[in-house]
């Protein structure tokens, strides 16, 4: 564990520098007083400012305290007072900087309760004079925290706490140490966290500071903390495949062994055998550090208290156990029932394991059965540190939300949360623009033993996607929607003043008509003199002040009345910034009918241009361009969506079909040189180039939607379409054997490709230099296994025979396989399988009907099997007989002639009342001069 790196002492602190490493200082609440108090800290928080103009711009909120003290602070740098040098001055500043960081983190996040008031601390004294003055100071605040239309939560405790950390980390932050990059970072991810929504802005901001910080030499300690730090911030951005690759590495860099495997045990009461449960199995690489830890302690963990699941799996004897073979042998030595205690850093990697499963597919039941395993382990001695075990008790909550037998503890753990986080946040402060009332609760309160010190919630804070209070009491009324507790959701909303989810919890439930008033009522002014009347209808003017989440209201209300004018004003209002109002006014284009697609990818294009970042944006536009035949502009839009995400499986479907539709390119053809010579060279022009191109992004959504059969079935028509023997034969082979399996049970012989089994089998024939690809036997030449003909031969022996029921056509193909594998019995039998299917799906038609389409095909299916398959392969030396020493071969079939005369006869003999006279007749009796040899 890093040692701190600031002084023990206060006069300390303004000697001497911080020591340049990533995250090394941690804070407790004995110096964060002090560092306040510091004449440095009085200089820049306005303490001292003698500017009456400015300290009363200031209090009326006409002037912005962040960009107050940012100014202050550039000023200092560039003047340092008396007695500090240069590098003095920048250390101070960041110790205030971080202490205000640390404290809002305290009084917002973690707890527990802060022991000094924040404004008296921070705020000089005439702009917290009086209630009014100090609410009208956190409110400006709190606006000014808005970046590109996305409001932070009005009632952000403690804002000027924040809003000192932002200006002195961030806007005045020019210093180019290790920890300054950092402290930015953090500083700017928080912000982010408290908006609404992500932001274009705030996140080129992130990912600029994490690139700097990716340069710096870190030693192994600090290097997996960082690449966890930012595998949470990719999770919460969206970018699940980055946040795995960063725990993976992270993982190799800490030599953290774990692995979510199977291994027997029982989950109910009722069970008589073990069956495999999924678990991790997990073990730290540094076992003193994690045997440090002690017991676990945080928040109370909820018994399940259900009549039919155990409390935790028991799983079977470590002998009985099975383990997987890819096991390390240190996981394979671990008893599940007794793991090992891990590092902090460690536990904290499974959570964001957990996460970045989650964030993919939340909804989806595997996905759910594999997260509740990390969280397990970290409960069930994974770390002792209060706010991990905080973390793990709620991502436990979270899978456990939707099975009915866990639902309940579920609920009752995250309300069990929600008391605690409130409970260690609150405030003395009169002032605090905190909710009026109390949450309602169904659980006692917490008690002291279930409380830890500051400093040991905030040890390992960035290492966890942590949430606010106001969003964990959010994320609690979602859950009451959820299960149909409407009434306790509302009251949560209504109680956090926040307007907008309760109206859109309204909407949810069909009660449109409500939610359309709560909405107007932040925005305009009602029409009659009393705002109370619950007629009231708010159809007056605007209000002359918005409310900061103005932009976000105008489109609920847009969504709600299907009015474009409300998203256009949200747009406005935003100063242009607000890429939600673009992307909701493209769905109201889209849902009219018919679809103004013209106006939707306008507006697409205008979202976009604020955030370029939104996958499903691209994805939508592409979408749109698709259907307004912009096949090129479709391509870009999608390459730039699967650039984001390369998980989107239709995204890369929908590449390939613009793809193939976009007009192909002037072949430029490429110049290589003869190293050795210096001689130019022009290559070959691939002309299926594009096609090529398209093939990959089809196989890499089948890749990803393995079980869709569409997307295969587009494989197996896209790879076909280059001819031989450019053809990729062995795409074509898979697609289809794969379409086969999702719907040859249900679909049958009709989901083969004929035309395309077709080509494959013209090719096995006729095409192909076999030479070197075969090898003897006992019986001859066979085709080897793996090449390209022998698995042509594997799909059809495998696949496609045991499918066939009435497709005489596929017993065509078949009957040329087996001629061409010298198999002329089987050759024969594949034909006669041809003709009687013909024979019975045409005798109604033909011989009850007198249909003559069904007729002349069963007269050409005669003729085949006479001259194609008896005439030809009967008199022919039988595969199966061995040719003893003057003895005479067997043939296919010594009596031919008999079979194929009673097949001309059977068919004229049906046809008799019908066709006597036809051109089929005719050509029947001539077929049976031919056998007869008469």
């Amino acid at each position: 564990m890093a040692e701190p790196a600031y002084p023990a002492t206060l006069n300390g602190i303004s000697d001497a520098p911080l020591r340049d490493r990533y995250d090394p200082v941690r804070l407790t609440s004995d110096h964060i007083v002090p560092i306040l108090e510091l004449p440095l800290a009085r200089k820049v928080l306005g303490h001292d400012a003698s500017d009456s103009e400015v300290v009363a711009k200031l209090a009326s909120a006409e002037v912005s305290y962040t960009s107050f003290v940012a100014d202050q602070a550039r000023a200092v740098l560039e003047a340092p007072r008396e007695g500090l040098t240069s590098e003095q001055t920048q250390s101070q500043l960041l110790h205030i900087g971080l202490a205000a960081l640390f404290s809002f983190l305290q009084s917002n996040v973690t707890g527990p309760p802060l022991d000094f008031n924040s404004a008296e601390a921070v705020l000089p004294s005439s702009l917290r004079s009086d209630t009014a003055t100090l609410r009208a100071v956190r409110a400006k605040i709190i606006r000014d925290l808005s970046v590109d239309g996305e409001a932070a939560y009005k009632l952000t405790p403690n804002s000027e706490l924040f809003s000192v950390a932002k200006a002195l980390l961030v806007n005045a932050n020019n210093e180019g140490s290790v920890l300054a990059k950092t402290a930015r970072v953090r500083v700017n991810f928080l912000h982010q966290k408290m908006l609404s929504e992500v932001t274009s802005t705030l996140q080129d901001e992130i990912y600029h500071g994490l690139e700097e910080l990716a340069k710096v030499e870190l030693d192994t300690e600090e290097k997996g903390r960082f690449l966890l730090e930012r595998a949470i911030i990719n999770t919460h951005h969206g970018f699940d495949g980055k946040a795995r690759a960063d725990l993976d590495q992270a993982s190799q860099v800490r030599n953290f062994e774990f692995a979510l495997t199977g291994k027997l045990g029982k989950r109910t009461k009722f069970q008589d055998r073990d069956i495999s449960q999924l678990v991790v199995v997990a073990k730290s690489a540094d076992i003193n550090s994690a045997a440090k830890s002690g017991e676990p302690s945080g928040p109370k963990n909820l018994d399940l208290n259900d009549d039919t699941l155990l409390e935790a799996i028991s799983f079977a004897d470590k002998k009985l156990t099975t383990v997987s073979d890819e096991l390390s042998p240190a996981l394979q030595s671990v008893d599940p029932n007794e793991q090992p205690i891990l590092d902090p850093v460690d536990s904290a990697i499974l959570l964001a394991m957990a996460s970045a499963i989650t964030n993919t597919a939340p909804e989806n039941g595997l996905t759910r059965e594999e997260t509740q395993p990390y969280a397990t382990r970290v409960l069930e001695g994974g770390s002792s540190n209060w706010q991990i075990y905080t973390e793990a008790l709620l991502v436990r909550s979270r899978v456990e939300g939707f099975r009915s037998r866990t639902v309940e503890r579920s609920v009752l753990q995250m309300q069990a949360l929600v008391d605690q986080v409130i409970a260690d946040t609150a405030t003395d402060d009169s002032a605090a623009q905190q909710p009026s009332s109390d949450p309602t609760t169904f659980l006692p309160r917490p008690e002291k033993s279930e409380s830890a010190p500051a400093a040991d919630r905030m040890e390992y804070i960035w290492l966890m996607n942590f949430s606010t209070r106001w969003n964990l009491e959010a994320e609690l009324a979602k859950r009451w929607v959820e299960l149909g507790g409407l009434r306790t959701a509302l009251e949560i909303y209504e109680r956090l003043q926040m307007w907008a989810e309760a109206a859109l919890c309204y909407a949810a439930t069909e009660q449109e008509a409500k939610a359309r008033t709560m909405v107007r009522r932040q925005l305009y002014e009602a029409k009659g003199p009393n705002e109370d009347d619950e007629n009231e209808q708010f159809e007056g003017p605007e209000r002359s002040t918005l409310p900061a989440d103005a932009p976000r209201l105008f489109c609920i209300l847009g969504d709600i009345e299907k009015d474009e004018k409300l998203y256009e004003r949200a747009w406005d209002i935003s100063g242009r910034r607000y890429a939600r109002a673009q992307r909701s006014l493209a769905r109201h284009y889209l849902a009219l009918t018919p679809p103004e697609l013209e106006k939707a990818e306008a507006a697409y294009r205008q979202g976009l241009h604020i955030n370029r970042l939104n996958q499903s944006s691209w994805f939508a536009l592409g979408c749109v361009q698709l259907e307004l035949q912009r096949y090129e502009d479709a391509a870009d839009s999608f390459t730039r969506t699967v650039q984001l995400d390369d998980t989107d499986a239709e995204a890369w479907s929908n590449l390939a079909v613009a793809m193939l539709r976009a007009p192909a390119p002037e072949p430029t053809p490429d110049v290589e040189v003869d190293e050795s010579t210096g001689e130019q060279k022009v290559k070959e022009v691939d002309p299926h180039k594009r096609t090529r191109e398209a093939l990959t992004a089809l196989l890499r959504a089948a890749q990803l939607k393995h079980s869709d059969a569409r997307i295969w079935d587009n494989v197996l028509t896209v790879a076909a379409t280059i001819p031989p023997p450019a053809t990729p034969f062995r795409d074509v082979i898979t697609a289809q054997k794969r379409v086969i399996e999702l719907l040859g049970e249900k679909k049958g012989e009709k989901c083969i490709d004929l035309p395309i089994l077709s080509m494959l089998i013209d090719f096995l024939v006729t095409a192909f230099e076999y030479e070197s690809l075969l090898i003897e036997s006992g019986d001859g030449p066979v085709v080897r296994t793996g090449t390209i003909p022998g698995q042509i031969i594997s799909l059809v022996d495998n696949n496609i025979v045991p499918l066939i029921t009435h497709s005489s056509a596929l017993w065509v193909l078949v009957s040329r396989v087996e001629m061409f594998r010298n198999r002329p019995s089987r050759a024969l039998d594949a034909h006669e399988k041809a003709w009687r299917a013909t024979v019975a799906a045409s005798a109604q038609g033909a011989f009850q009907m007198g249909d003559e389409k069904p007729w002349a095909a069963v007269v050409r299916a005669t003729e085949k099997l006479v001259r194609d398959g008896y005439a030809r392969y009967g008199p022919m030396d039988h595969e199966d007989q061995k040719v003893k020493d003057g003895a005479e071969s067997a043939m296919v079939m010594r009596d031919w002639r008999f079979k194929a005369r009673s097949a001309v006869r059977g068919v004229m003999g049906k046809g008799k009342d019908f066709w006597e006279d036809s051109e089929g007749w005719d050509r029947l009796k001539e077929l049976q001069s031919e056998v007869t040899g008469n």
